[in-house]
């Protein structure tokens, strides 16, 4: 998970910087990260606050946790960022305590209880943001709708889950929570060759961890094609294509808490 998280960086890179630039996050202001992972965002988000605020990441991985103070003792934002280990269900910290709250990819559903909402002062707001479509295999969109039909295609939502709980319902679980001044929108990166080393790797990890053990879920057929595209190994590995295209959107979920 680590070597995956600081390879695929860069691919994200960009758009979360985009992401955060829209959210206008008040200088000097102090957030909760949840799920932070290796730390990169929570140093993002630090810069956005700038030197007078502060940033908590929260992680329930201590190998993840452990990387992320290391990592940010480097950049020299050890005094603008602290991490704590922890699960976003049951939150290690009191009522009212940040004035915004931040989550990224976060592994698994969040709660739709008040706890993510409990620790962010009133007026302050909730931004919760995931990866929500991709277009990867660029002339296979057959296959491609295939593999979005797999469990791993359609996680963290599973076959059998009832329509409210899939992420894209973000908004009513916001209303259910009480939240107010609901926002949604869909940011897009495109990808395309000539590709970097550095955003190749990037390219083949996430081609890599987007659709884990599809093989009993395809017929013969389209698991070998997938195979072919898919394997770096491959003379048909997709990124090697001289005019590779592909793009991938994160939808972005914004609410606040109310005033009383």
């Amino acid at each position: 998970m680590l070597r995956y998280l600081r390879e695929t960086d860069p691919l994200r890179e960009q758009l979360t910087l985009n992401i955060i630039k829209t959210l206008d996050l008040l200088s000097g202001s102090n957030g909760l990260d949840v799920g932070c992972g290796g730390g990169t965002q929570a140093l993002m988000l630090a810069n956005a606050v700038g030197p007078q605020g502060h940033v908590t990441g929260l992680d329930i991985s201590p190998e993840l946790l452990e990387y992320a103070n290391g990592f940010t003792a480097k950049k020299g934002l050890s005094d603008r960022v602290s991490f704590r280990e922890g699960n976003f269900a049951k939150l290690p910290f009191a009522d009212n305590t940040f004035d915004w709250l931040w989550s990224s990819d976060c592994v698994g559903p969040l709660p739709t209880t008040n706890e993510i909402a409990r620790v962010v002062k009133p007026g302050g707001s909730l931004n919760i943001v995931f990866w929500s479509y991709e277009q990867l295999l660029p002339g296979y969109p057959i296959l491609e709708a295939k593999l979005k039909a797999t469990s791993a295609g359609l996680a963290p939502f599973a076959k059998g889950s009832k329509p409210e709980a899939h992420h894209i319902r973000m908004l009513s679980k916001f209303k259910e929570m009480g939240l107010t001044e609901l926002q949604a929108s869909t940011f897009v990166e495109t990808v395309h060759a000539p590709l970097s080393d550095e955003m190749r790797t990037a390219m083949t990890d996430i081609i890599e961890m987007r659709w884990p053990g599809v093989e009993t879920e395809l017929s013969k057929d389209d698991f070998e094609l997938f195979q072919c595209l898919t394997d770096p190994d491959s003379p048909d590995f997709v990124l090697n294509m001289p005019d590779y295209y592909g793009f991938y959107t994160y939808s972005v979920f914004k609410g606040k808490v109310p005033i009383s």
